[in-house]
């Protein structure tokens, strides 16, 4: 039994590996497939109540999942098209994601010690040094509206008991 050449072709190409067409997409897609199933699992250790009476699992584990199946368009989306370059990934971006990191356990530090009015806006600009177009007016702008929506939020609208102002200035 021999194979014509049109077969014989068809076998050449089905042999061929998946080729990655942007490594910055695939990568990132991957690592939200990989948080979102994460969450997802978490969350299993929750109860998960019904969709009248959610529990504290259900809303992880929806978003988990959701997370996971937006990993996986844009993992697919970068093995089915073409990019002209391969879209590298470049290098990491240090001093971003250390300040960024920073920033999110000096609110934990912070927050106890000074209050949310106080700790947002210092978070705020301090987040706002991370980027590479740093401007202090700017900074101060979104620091105010922030806070004032953290506040109508989560004080006002969901009526959460956090720590507005310094213990020393509450009493």
């Amino acid at each position: 039994m021999s194979l014509s050449l049109e077969s014989a072709a068809l076998l050449s190409e089905a042999e061929e590996p998946v080729k990655i067409k942007s490594q910055r997409d695939f990568w990132s897609g991957l690592m939200f497939i990989v948080v979102g199933i994460g969450f997802a699992w978490g969350a299993t250790e929750y109860n998960f109540g019904s969709s009248a009476r959610p529990g504290p699992g259900y809303f992880p584990f929806g978003l988990g999942l959701i997370l996971a199946a937006l990993g996986a368009l844009v993992a697919f989306k970068a093995l089915a098209i073409e990019t002209s370059d391969g879209e590298p990934i470049g290098s990491i971006a240090w001093k971003p994601l250390l300040m960024i990191v920073g920033a999110v356990v000096l609110f934990g530090l912070l927050l106890p010690r000074l209050g949310l009015i106080l700790t947002l806006p210092i978070l705020i600009v301090f987040s706002a040094l991370a980027g590479d177009e740093f401007h202090l007016g700017e900074a101060l702008i979104n620091a105010v509206a922030l806070t004032l929506f953290s506040w109508l939020v989560f004080v006002v609208g969901l009526s959460l008991t956090l720590p507005l102002w310094p213990p020393f200035l509450s009493k």
